[in-house]
């Protein structure tokens, strides 16, 4: 089974309510399990809970972080400008398209320190084009955009864990 098989056996199962699915092969084995909506919720506490212990100092802050500068600086223009004006930046996200990601694991922006980025805010991309590099039990997984545009935003910094199915960046497909 080849990566792109894999992502896809994963999204298939988390769509269809699947809780385990199991596949052998001659030299390969893969056991992909689902949860219910309950019980990712009792595990997202659980395992927020050790990161912040863990990691007090960085956890909380980059989260409050990014999440009250945009609420903060979206409602100030509106009042000078008109209300229409912060409904107009609600509908430029919208016409954004999402790069998510396809997999748990850690979001890596180049493919070592030294090397540069694979994307950057106004670089252009088309699909297949490699944006990043997600690591998921030691294994470095290479990200293809499946869109076509120009990066507007990176929303994940570099060396952090992401979620499936987490955005990564968003495109302006114009």
């Amino acid at each position: 089974m080849n990566q792109k098989e894999i992502q896809d056996l994963i999204k298939f199962v988390s769509k269809s309510g699947v809780t385990e699915v199991e596949i052998e092969e001659k030299d390969f084995k893969i056991t992909i399990k689902s949860e219910s909506k309950k019980q990712k919720e009792e595990k997202t506490v659980y395992v927020q809970q050790p990161m912040a212990q863990a990691m007090p100092q960085q956890a909380p802050a980059p989260a409050p972080a990014p999440a009250p500068a945009p609420q903060q600086s979206a409602p100030a223009p509106a009042p000078a400008e008109a209300q229409g004006g912060g409904d107009a930046a609600k509908s430029d996200d919208d016409k954004y398209l999402t790069i998510k990601s396809p997999m748990i694991g850690t979001f890596y922006r180049a493919p070592s320190p030294d090397k540069p980025l694979f994307v950057e805010v106004g670089d252009t991309v088309k699909a297949g084009d490699q944006v990043c590099i997600i690591e998921a039990m030691k294994l470095f997984n290479e990200i293809e955009s499946e869109v076509s545009g120009k990066i507007v935003k990176v929303l994940v910094d570099d060396a952090t864990p992401v979620e499936y199915d987490q955005p990564l960046f968003l495109v302006d497909p114009s």
